[in-house]
């Protein structure tokens, strides 16, 4: 019996660790070949010397259960390296099917003290980055369909996050970027159906380097040997089923995964609709229309992060 990837070729950006790693690692139980990218700096703000190793102990793991993979370098938010990304996995598997797209850093800072480096920083590796990629991997299957190439198989999985859901107050970089993210993702879901390719988002919940302190004390493991709730392992099987020809009527699609659980998200739906008595609106209309509307709300009604995300401590 094959597998459902068999045949397919991967790329992982920010694979060398947390969810990068373990959808790697999926992809590659699946069947698929893997190109295994990460920029290898130890912070989680994207500061220290750039390295090799994570992405190559990831690659060296895939191949010592028998699966194909290699290992590459490169801070994909660079539009030449993220060429050179795409070029590598044609080159080493005669074509690229699959791009899933994880790379990212953060530098939380409030709004009003975030610096400009700050906020350029992290929208460049999150958001700039996920376009160099899919702007490539897209001239890739494009070409291939214009060359009469027929059943162009290609996959997007990209990562926002349940920040541009609920808001993040410490994180307007962030949320932006991944709001952003969801864009490019329905975006490019027209733009490509046509030439065999899907592209759909994830908002994954997951315990890694740059979640640490943001889950601390959040579902833990209740007992030895379990598996945390938070575990990235449970979010790689998502990405795997996205990846593979099961997922062909999937495309534009965001779904919200964490421990057990998987949450299709509905795009915005309008949830109250005024027309004005003239010909056009004036403030006073508009007053008396809207102000009562939202006086029916609690002032400043907000919700908190872990409300939203149904997460309790302990």
């Amino acid at each position: 019996m094959s597998l459902p990837l068999e045949g397919l070729s991967a790329i992982v950006t920010g694979a060398g660790r947390g969810l990068g790693r373990a959808q790697a690692l999926e992809l590659a139980r699946l069947g698929a070949a893997v190109v295994v990218n990460d920029y290898g700096q130890p912070g989680r703000d994207g500061s220290g010397a750039a390295s090799a190793a994570p992405a190559e102990e990831v690659a060296e793991e895939i191949r010592a259960t028998g699966g194909r993979a290699v290992a590459h370098l490169g801070d994909i938010a660079d539009f030449e390296t993220a060429r050179a990304l795409i070029d590598l996995a044609v080159a080493e598997f005669g074509k690229l099917d699959v791009l899933v797209n994880n790379a990212g850093i953060l530098r939380d800072r409030m709004v009003f003290s975030m610096s400009e480096e700050e906020w350029d920083s992290v929208i460049r590796v999150h958001l700039k980055g996920h376009f160099n990629t899919t702007h490539f991997a897209a001239v890739h299957w494009r070409t291939r369909a214009k060359a009469g190439e027929t059943g162009v198989y290609g996959r997007i999985v990209n990562t926002s996050s349940e920040a541009f859901l609920a808001g993040s107050a410490g994180q307007p970089n962030y949320a932006a970027a991944k709001g952003g993210i969801v864009g490019l993702t329905t975006s490019t879901a027209l733009a490509l159906a046509r030439y065999g390719v899907t592209a759909n988002a994830i908002c994954p919940r997951a315990r890694t380097r740059m979640t640490e302190d943001v889950f601390a004390g959040f579902a833990e493991p209740t007992a030895e040997g379990d598996l945390d709730p938070l575990s990235p392992e449970h979010v790689a099987p998502l990405v795997g089923y996205l990846a593979s020809p099961a997922a062909a009527g999937v495309n534009g699609q965001l779904l919200v995964v964490h421990g057990g659980m998987v949450a299709i998200v509905d795009r915005p739906r309008v949830v109250a609709k005024f027309d004005t008595a003239k010909e056009a609106f004036t403030y006073e209309e508009l007053d008396g229309l809207l102000s009562p509307h939202y006086a029916s709300r609690p002032a400043g009604e907000t919700f908190a992060a872990s409300e939203v995300l149904g997460l309790k401590k302990g």
